[in-house]
């Protein structure tokens, strides 16, 4: 099943207009390109499915800042703790924390220590340092994890303060997150600093690696 949902103006007829120009001019050419074994599968296409979509944009979603939370991480393919990114600045660890540990895990795999990896990082309002960190390899680790705990501890500060500090998170490098997620990708001018690998030979060493 393929769905989507697409504001539109008022009087356009879903059925003869929406649904035909969305099919043939973004979900065809999309999965011929990108999975094309499924091009001839016969999958299921909705759009609009509550029917008319008129109202959206700041009229429709003032104050719900947040909601996309899935969308703008991992889809659904990792766990969340709750908290929203945009809409804040980054002394809050929802969005600073969460940065911080993408940067992390993505050290625990390039450097080898794993093939898969999970943060989870707890903080308490008013404390500096994390209250716990735990990584969870899926069984997929080549050390031992509380090996890897401890190279984490040693190269990555995770003070609130450091992390903003370390990834330049006080730069205008926000706007490309608006659209396309937070993680996995370089968006021009390379600003999403938390998707770097750069402390990779420190994390090795600290590993014995």
């Amino acid at each position: 099943t393929v769905l989507v949902s697409t504001q539109h103006r008022t009087g356009i007829d879903r059925d003869r207009m929406i649904l035909p120009d969305v099919t043939e001019q973004i979900i065809e050419p999309v999965i011929a390109e990108q999975c094309p074994q499924f091009a001839d599968d016969g999958y299921k296409v909705l759009v609009n499915p509550t029917g008319k979509f008129e109202t959206g944009g700041p009229r429709g979603d003032t104050g719900l800042t947040g909601r996309k939370i899935i969308v703008d991480t991992y889809g659904g393919m990792a766990r969340h703790g709750g908290g929203a990114f945009s809409g804040k600045d980054p002394s809050k660890v929802d969005r600073s924390a969460a940065y911080a540990a993408r940067w992390a895990a993505k050290h625990i795999v390039a450097a080898g220590a794993a093939s898969r990896c999970e943060l989870q990082v707890s903080y308490a309002i008013g404390m500096a340092d994390p209250l716990s960190l735990m990584v969870d390899t899926f069984g997929t680790e080549t050390v031992d994890r509380a090996r890897i705990v401890t190279a984490v501890q040693e190269v990555f500060d995770l003070r609130p303060a450091a992390i903003v500090r370390d990834l330049g998170l006080l730069e205008p490098i926000f706007t490309p997150t608006a659209a396309y997620g937070h993680f996995g990708r370089t968006p021009e001018g390379g600003r999403f600093t938390w998707e770097s690998t750069d402390r990779l030979d420190d994390f090795k060493s600290a590993l014995g690696l």
